[in-house]
């Protein structure tokens, strides 16, 4: 089955959601699909360029002119999709539903082509607070019901059975866990030092900042055990780089609070080696979400780390590993959360084993024998 997967930006190498992309397509084609990867990009000299499997599929230009028909012109993406014989199209959205993305499925659909429609979180539209942002999120508001209304299903990593008007494939976020290390035990006494380690690329709703007014009552206390918050990844915003950088000088936290910037590949395994304690998202709540199967916490189970997160996920909900905080602002409770990590048993490799069947392998094959079950 030739599947062309098609995103609608390009690939950062320290991203999680390129990470995710790639580990999706190599699942599929374990699955037995035939996978076209097809990306829109922009080289150092600003050329914008839609690829196909790393190749040129067609150069549109360099000027502002060209940006806007990057957003308007997807006729390079049909004229592919006929002459490679492609069956389905898989699209991740990038909540941008409009005349011309509607357009694209239109097109799609004449050709007798499948489409499926990733909507990798959702509720999303607490996740815009800028202008900007929202003007984008009103176009895509106003035409979503009607770009959906060509998608055969919606997969969704949420419990909704339909999304704008169309049925739900729901699945887990999964793991490739080929690239995944697992933890080795730091080896220091957790009576005297606790090494927290959060990685993700910082919004608002990631809520580290409460983390942080925690560690401020903590050491308020005059504690005897030092706790260290290693977080690693960029602020997606100013507003993001506020929250966390103004109290950590207020309280005068430097020497607790250590940030790494993005890592990856030996540089991010070798941050987790000093973990005893991951940090999932503490403030979804905040963009409207209570219920969510987010990837980073399967990345911290298959590392074989224990990690704390505000939100509900089902596949997590019965895990000793898990430390369920409150979904509101209060600050995190240092000493509990102490509590949690001293009493865990588990070893690295029981954590891991108790997520195999989150495999990306596993994932993708129910997509694959969804679209084989609804062949025409």
């Amino acid at each position: 089955m030739n599947i062309l997967f098609i995103i609608f930006h390009g690939f950062c190498k320290y991203n999680g959601i390129s990470k995710k992309i790639g580990y999706q397509v190599k699942a599929l084609q374990e699955c037995g699909a035939n996978v076209h990867l097809c990306y829109y990009d922009v080289n150092p000299s600003g050329q914008r360029m839609w690829m196909v499997n790393g190749q040129l599929l067609a150069d549109l230009g360099h000027g502002w002119r060209d940006k806007l028909r990057k957003r308007m012109d997807f006729s390079p993406l049909l004229r592919y999709a006929e002459s490679a014989g492609i069956d389905a199209v898989y699209i991740r959205s990038f909540h941008n539903a409009n005349p011309f993305t509607i357009r694209l499925a239109q097109g799609l659909k004449r050709l007798n082509i499948r489409l499926l429609l990733e909507i990798p979180t959702y509720p999303y539209d607490g996740e815009y607070h800028t202008a900007k942002e929202k003007i984008q999120l009103l176009t895509d508001r106003l035409f979503r019901h009607a770009f959906c209304r060509y998608m055969d299903v919606v997969i969704t990593y949420s419990d909704h059975p339909t999304l704008f008007g169309r049925p739900t494939l729901r699945l887990s976020n999964g793991i490739d866990f080929s690239a995944l290390p697992l933890h080795t035990a730091t080896g220091h006494d957790l009576n005297h030092e606790v090494h927290l380690v959060a990685v993700a690329e910082i919004h608002f709703w990631h809520g580290y900042d409460r983390l942080i007014h925690g560690l401020a009552q903590y050491y308020q206390s005059t504690p005897t055990c030092k706790v260290y918050f290693h977080l690693a990844g960029e602020f997606s915003g100013k507003r993001e780089e506020e929250d966390i950088l103004t109290p950590i000088r207020r309280y005068g936290l430097e020497p607790y609070v250590i940030l790494h910037g993005p890592l990856h590949d030996t540089a991010l395994d070798n941050l987790f080696c000093q973990a005893d304690l991951a940090v999932g998202s503490l403030g979804r709540h905040r963009s409207g979400i209570f219920s969510l199967k987010t990837l980073k916490n399967r990345e911290y189970a298959a590392r074989g780390l224990a990690f704390v997160c505000s939100e509900h996920d089902a596949d997590f909900e019965l895990m000793p590993y898990v430390l369920r905080v409150p979904a509101d602002e209060s600050p995190i409770d240092l000493k509990s959360l102490l509590e949690f990590v001293r009493r865990q048993t588990l070893t690295p490799a029981q954590i891991r084993s108790s997520i195999s069947h989150l495999s990306w392998k596993n994932q993708m094959c129910t997509v694959m024998n969804y679209l084989t079950a609804s062949k025409i």
